[in-house]
């Protein structure tokens, strides 16, 4: 099977299983018992339904209208797919309101709508309009889509946007006002192509001339060439972007432009045009999936260019969802009656600020980047950046206060920041920069069950996802078998069986070093070789000798053998006296550390601090400032029991030795996750206000419970066990890991031989 149908066939069972489609309702209240339901709907929800009626503001009180959003499509232009009707639009809906959830935490019901007759769409959502906070309107081509909007938003007292149009324009504006400032040009004097005329093209436009570009200076162009003032039959929205210039192609207007904006079609832009062009040409190619030039075609062309595409893969991606999320949500908590063009600007300005600002390292980690600068590589957010949803809500909620077209101020923006931040804790993004993070430098990554199908599944999506290059161990049979049985092409990925006679070269240059380093120990050179036929010690070996970057194993074994070898023939990091392993909970606040999960059953109080600081340079390897709580069923001294001593005396030597840690206890759990409770009852603690991010337990049987609990109760999703203070990159799964946690820990191995091999080099 090729590699476009796998990737087709992938599309397909993510959106069927393992049920259809990608958004559900889930209750807010409780319902176990009678009582709740009596609230919840009759007689209870009567009083609620009173109080709307006699004001209709309550409805932002008592129901979900406030954070509700409608993603309303007829079908009509999605993507680059065209009219393809309501209900094949459906995924793309559902896919609108999976990101809003995601980047702003507003929930969305998607509506399809069977009519391309203007009127009759316009009253469709103007009579189910009473349901929600906002309206995003979606995949609806041009011109209707001009006019459905411009009613909508005449006759409608939410707000109201066709974010085809005005995502795009809001998220290249703030890119182009960056990149004039890098260029040192002004916006009122530049010469500005615009490819394309349908519904983005003409609002980028307008927003360009909001912010000072001058009409005379702007030359656009359709699929007929250029828009002249002496063409017939132009629509009102092209009409307003004529050009009196004698010109009649992209070739004739690209001479001594400043700037090309590029919503059309593929490689239309020669080398030619790009040399053709002004100093430090600006460059906005963003057709999609192919650009109007190549990426790399246009910054081989012009040293001195500043080019943003709409690919993820280029820096400088034009990205939606950069805007629409945070925009919507800023409108939403002031209860606005519209989208105004002082809220769009706001986001404009807000975008193009955030980019000048300091990167956090997260988002630097994210992007596989040292330091990510403003920049001509830099000068848009990166849609990962963490300040989003703190930096541009706010600005459109002032906005839209300052322009009147707020219903409710917003009194302390401290708060409502901190609120912003808070409604971003469910994983906060995690595993995306992880994996993001591990496709910047893909390594080789040793599978060493790889003939359990599960585990070759996960190798499979490695591969085609970029994380990294797979080594599949086990019976070659088997392999080809399953391989054939998921249509995981073999080409380019070794396989290979420790057991076959085709290996028996490897077997005894990996059994001479491994007896050399052992023969003190009791291993006779029969042993070493002997073992070189067990996948473990052959895998370890591959990573020892430079034959594999990292490795996986433990899907169909118990922890403790696994281990076994890797501490035999890998053995500890420079500086380290005890292992450890972490496990990163995606949890609703946000994600949590949890250690030791899988290998100290009973450690003494200098080992449990040891692990403490191991965790902390984990946190700060996914990019977060670690808050450690060390976790007893006592707090503060209150117990003076040994397994509590044990805690406390950890606490007094981390405080002693590493003092620049944010750590303290002995602490129950709540109190280490409640931050109201800890600083209510405890606030001399070194914790007192903070979010407590990662959780040391005392023991083995309390940490493996913890996080065991915590997933299965809560369908959290799991990162780890993540092996701290090896050698090399190795990682240990649990028994009958699943298929996506086996990919997260590809993941890990990934970024932990990237971390290492940065300090060999240094």
């Amino acid at each position: 099977m090729s590699n476009t149908s796998r990737k087709r066939r992938e599309a397909l069972v993510y959106h069927a299983k393992p049920k259809p489609g990608k958004i559900e309702v889930v209750p807010t209240k409780k319902y176990a018992t009678q009582r709740d339901l009596s609230l919840a709907y009759s007689p209870g929800v009567a009083e609620p339904c009173l109080e709307i009626e006699k004001d209709k503001e309550n409805a932002y009180k008592y129901t979900t209208k406030g954070n509700l959003v409608a993603v309303i499509s007829n079908g009509t232009a999605v993507l680059g797919l065209g009219d393809i009707g309501p209900e094949a639009s459906k995924p793309v809906m559902e896919g609108k309101g999976l990101l809003f959830k995601i980047f702003a935490d507003i929930d969305v019901f998607d509506i399809e709508v069977d009519t391309k007759d203007v009127d009759k769409f316009i009253e469709t959502v103007k009579n189910i309009a009473p349901t929600f906070g906002g309206i995003n309107l979606e995949d609806i081509k041009a011109p209707e889509a001009f006019e459905i909007e411009q009613r909508l938003k005449a006759e409608l007292d939410i707000p109201v946007m066709h974010d085809d149009q005005h995502g795009t324009a809001i998220i290249s504006a703030a890119a182009l006002l960056n990149a004039l400032e890098l260029a040192k040009k002004k916006i009122e004097k530049v010469k500005i192509v615009i490819s394309g005329a349908g519904a983005a093209a003409v609002s980028c436009t307008k927003l360009y001339k909001a912010f000072g570009a001058k009409a005379e200076n702007i030359v656009m162009l359709d699929s007929k060439g250029v828009i002249r003032k002496d063409r017939d039959n132009l629509s009102e929205e092209k009409a307003e972007f004529a050009t009196a210039r004698k010109i009649d192609t992209l070739d004739e207007a690209m001479k001594n432009a400043d700037v090309f904006v590029g919503l059309s079609i593929a490689n239309i832009v020669s080398p030619d045009m790009l040399k053709s062009m002004a100093k430090r040409p600006i460059v906005f190619a963003m057709a999609n999936p192919n650009p109007e030039i190549d990426y790399n075609l246009a910054m081989d062309t012009r040293k001195d260019i500043i080019m943003a595409t709409g690919r993820s893969d280029h820096p400088n991606q034009v990205n939606n969802v950069l805007g629409f999320p945070f925009i919507f949500r800023g409108a939403l908590d002031v209860r606005a009656s519209k989208i105004n063009e002082e809220m769009k600007k706001a986001a404009v300005k807000a975008l193009a600020e955030l980019a000048k600002e300091a990167v956090p390292e997260q988002v630097n980690i994210a992007y596989g980047e040292t330091r990510l600068n403003f920049g001509p590589d830099y000068i848009i957010p990166k849609p990962f950046d963490p300040r989003l949803i703190a930096k541009v809500p706010p600005a459109v909620a002032k906005a839209a206060m300052e322009s009147g077209v707020a219903r409710q101020d917003i009194q302390d923006w401290e708060k409502y920041e901190e609120e912003l931040l808070e409604r971003m804790g469910n994983e906060n993004k995690i595993t995306r920069l992880l994996i993001n993070r591990a496709k910047t430098n893909p390594k080789r990554i040793v599978f060493a069950e790889a003939d359990h199908l599960d585990v070759l599944k996960a190798a499979q999506i490695v591969r085609d996802e970029g994380i990294g290059f797979p080594i599949l161990l086990g019976r070659r049979e088997v392999i080809k078998e399953l391989m054939a049985e998921i249509d995981f092409e073999e080409e380019d990925v070794i396989i290979i069986d420790p057991k076959s006679d085709d290996e028996e070269e490897h077997r005894k240059n990996y059994a001479l070093k491994y007896w050399e380093t052992r023969h003190r120990n009791g291993v006779t050179k029969y042993d070493a070789e002997k073992l070189m036929r067990e996948r473990n010690y052959f895998a370890a070996m591959m990573v020892n000798e430079g034959d594999a970057d990292a490795l996986l194993s433990g899907y169909s074994r118990a922890y403790p053998t696994v281990v076994k070898p890797m501490l035999e023939l890998i053995g500890m990091a420079k500086g380290v006296s005890r292992v450890a392993a972490t496990n990163v909970m995606n949890t609703s606040r946000g994600p949590i550390f949890i250690s030791d999960t899988s290998i100290n059953i009973d450690p003494p109080a200098k080992d449990l601090a040891k692990i403490a600081q191991m965790t902390a340079r984990t946190v700060q390897l996914f990019g977060m400032e670690p808050v450690i709580a060390m976790i007893s069923y006592a707090n503060f001294g209150s117990s003076k029991d040994p397994r509590a001593k044990k805690v406390k005396d950890a606490v007094s030597y981390l405080h002693r030795f590493h003092p620049e840690l944010n750590v303290d206890g002995e602490l129950q759990v709540d109190f280490a996750l409640n931050r109201e409770m800890l600083q209510s009852k405890f606030p001399f603690s070194k914790l007192a206000g903070k979010k407590v991010n990662t959780l040391i337990y005392p023991d083995l049987d309390s940490a493996n419970s913890t996080y065991k609990l915590i997933k299965e109760l809560n369908n959290v999703d799991s990162i780890g066990p993540i092996m701290m203070g090896m050698k090399k990159p190795v990682h240990i799964l649990q028994l009958g890991a699943s298929v996506e946690e086996m990919v997260n820990m590809a993941a890990v191995a990934v970024v932990d031989a990237q971390e290492k091999e940065k300090k060999l080099k240094k």
